[in-house]
């Protein structure tokens, strides 16, 4: 349009002009050249785009690809239900897909309960029952126990008969009289009742004899008392252990024979007793880890939520984003497309308006 005056001859347009219509005229050319491309572009991207948008995408949201897959007869030889060994034929695409969104697991989602029974194939009764009938069948055998042999006896025997003390009643009755064989009390009042018949020279010495001995009496008295007490409480006590020794040492031989006798009679039944107890506690553990075995592989193991959570994302990631944006292309190119016919025509209309004619129409 710059180089464009109506004014002007069409033979004799100017150089910018004829270019804009020689250029229009090459736009026309290119179109023609390479529009069948762009048609094929957008026919291809609208088939992939479009037809797997709508396929797939709005199905799966709608949940009708579910009901599509499962249709009876739609892959032939292909039922889900007998590949996953479903007598009853009643699972499904849609309801394992539902049952996974709720965290469920592969227990509960497959329905494994109907083929595999847990408490049948765990039962350990049946071997609890075998083990008791072999365990009462056993026969245990022992070598004669002895807590106390003859030598053994015999030597607590002799060592309470060594152990008795002597007879120690002269020796009380003496310690009762007192340190001396006689009373220095008394000697010491007749070697005073002597003075009176003695002669002058000797008083003076049966005095002070006299006095020696009551003061002797009395130093034995202070010194000896108190150990004398002690060694009749000891000598009392020794008796009266010894009285208990030779009771407590028959005591003792007769519990060794009722031990030995009970021993040989019940040992073998106490030790199958404590053995199956032993054995019952055992069976209490193997029975609680089964129980937390079952529950764990009904309720924990082998969740499918997060498989169904990467294909809700590989859905959003592949429809939201890829497939959007492919529509939008081919959505962009098909108006080009649509517009490209119109463009033509106006080009070629325009063309002669601004390129240089050879011949000037002339009316």
């Amino acid at each position: 349009p710059l180089g464009h005056k109506e004014s002007t001859l069409p033979t004799k347009r100017s150089c910018l002009s004829n270019t804009g219509g020689n250029f229009l005229m090459a736009g026309v050319g290119f179109s023609f050249i390479f529009s069948w491309l762009l048609m094929l572009l957008v026919l291809l991207t609208f088939f992939l785009g479009g037809n797997i948008y709508m396929l797939v995408c709005e199905s799966w949201r709608s949940q009708q690809l579910f009901q599509l897959v499962d249709t009876p007869g739609l892959i032939p030889g292909f039922n889900l239900s007998e590949v996953l060994g479903d007598e009853s034929g009643t699972i499904t695409f849609s309801q394992i897909y539902r049952q996974c969104q709720q965290d469920a697991t592969l227990w509960q989602t497959l329905d494994l309960d109907q083929r595999v029974s847990l408490d049948e194939l765990l039962n350990i009764s049946q071997y609890t029952e075998e083990m008791s009938a072999a365990f009462q069948k056993l026969n245990i055998t022992l070598t004669p126990i002895s807590v106390l042999n003859d030598s053994q006896r015999e030597l607590l025997l002799h060592a309470c008969r060594d152990a008795q003390p002597p007879n120690f009643t002269l020796t009380l009755q003496q310690l009762d009289q007192g340190v001396t064989v006689s009373s220095l009390q008394e000697l010491a009042v007749e070697l005073e009742q002597l003075v009176d018949n003695a002669g002058a020279d000797v008083q003076g010495d049966l005095k002070a004899d006299a006095a020696e001995l009551r003061e002797l009496d009395r130093e034995l008295d202070t010194s000896f008392s108190g150990l004398l007490k002690t060694l009749k409480e000891n000598i009392q006590l020794v008796q009266s252990q010894a009285a208990q020794l030779e009771t407590q040492t028959n005591s003792t031989l007769d519990k060794a024979s009722t031990a030995q006798t009970f021993l040989g009679r019940e040992m073998g039944n106490i030790i199958k007793n404590e053995t199956w107890a032993f054995l019952e506690e055992l069976l209490g553990f193997f029975e609680t880890y089964i129980t937390w075995a079952k529950s764990t592989l009904r309720r924990d193991v082998a969740r499918c939520k997060p498989v169904v959570q990467s294909l809700d994302n590989v859905e959003a990631i592949a429809c939201d984003h890829i497939l959007d944006s492919l529509n939008t292309f081919w959505f962009s190119l098909g108006w080009c497309t649509v517009f490209l016919l119109p463009s033509i025509i106006v080009a070629v209309r325009l063309a002669k308006f601004y390129r240089r004619m050879d011949i000037d129409d002339d009316y």
